[in-house]
């Protein structure tokens, strides 16, 4: 397929074609590569995200440091058992202000960084958030509620906030596991996670559990989702963008959830 060039008042027309307006809250996740050569790159994503929602919307991002949890949960699938010990002895302690971003894209990685933004307090998997309600968002992120109610998820539920997908699938969009915390159905099950955290000044590999991260069926929820509701579509170079109320999605696929799994 032939790249196609994006230029900023590209990203700035569609994101308005499709609905993003002033004082909203949106839930964002990008895949930059995707849409093609995107003239600025990570910045001009962000900067139009910003102008679209004004001085009154806020935005938030996944900022997801998963490396930071125990080798045997299969995050260093690549390093050999025998370092495992060195491992959780060693990986540095979560710092919100450095620790990188793994796998969340370079506009997720970029954002965590802006100026004026926010970010949560969970070691594996943080949010950060810009705006009117980035501090709410953001605050209180507790290790063992990583999806649940009172999370970053849960409280943009409550704020009735909106889920934009650019570039990406279902499969990337984490409002669905606030659905997977609510729903009903059999084999669900909580697992115990570790994490290098800092308490009292001092690096400690900390233990906790929390409800197992299953996103298997995403793309499905999200097929279906689309066969029952309407969602605001458009192409944006060589990617597609999609944008969704997190509320009506959440609902659904709980019912989805309890009927399919």
């Amino acid at each position: 397929m032939e790249r196609k060039l994006i230029l900023k008042e590209d990203i700035v027309s569609t994101l308005k074609k499709i609905g993003v307006s002033e004082g909203q809250t949106l839930m964002v996740h990008t895949s930059l590569s995707s849409l093609g050569f995107v003239c600025g790159g990570a910045q001009i994503v962000i900067e139009a995200l910003l102008e679209c929602v004004g001085e009154e919307g806020t935005v938030m991002m996944p900022t997801q440091s998963w490396k930071n949890l125990d080798p045997k949960a299969g995050v260093h699938w690549e390093e050999p058992e025998e370092w495992w010990q060195a491992i959780r002895d060693h990986w540095p302690a979560y710092n919100k202000e450095i620790t990188p971003t793994n796998t969340m894209g370079v506009v997720a990685e970029m954002f965590r960084r802006w100026p004026g933004a926010m970010r949560s307090d969970h070691p594996a998997r943080s949010v950060a958030a810009y705006g009117k309600h980035a501090q709410y968002l953001t605050q209180d992120h507790d290790l063992s509620n990583i999806f649940g109610e009172g999370s970053p998820i849960g409280k943009l539920y409550e704020l009735d906030g909106l889920v934009l997908l650019l570039g990406v699938g279902y499969d990337k969009n984490t409002s669905l596991h606030l659905a997977d915390v609510r729903a009903d159905y059999p084999g669900k099950h909580l697992v115990t996670e570790s994490s290098a955290i800092m308490i009292d000044g001092e690096r400690v590999w900390k233990s906790y559990e929390t409800l197992y991260v299953d996103g298997e069926d995403f793309e499905r929820i999200g097929e279906d989702f689309e066969r029952e509701y309407k969602v605001s579509k458009e192409i944006l170079g060589n990617g597609i963008v999609r944008f969704m109320s997190q509320r009506r999605l959440v609902d659904f696929a709980v019912n989805w959830m309890e009927k399919n799994r």
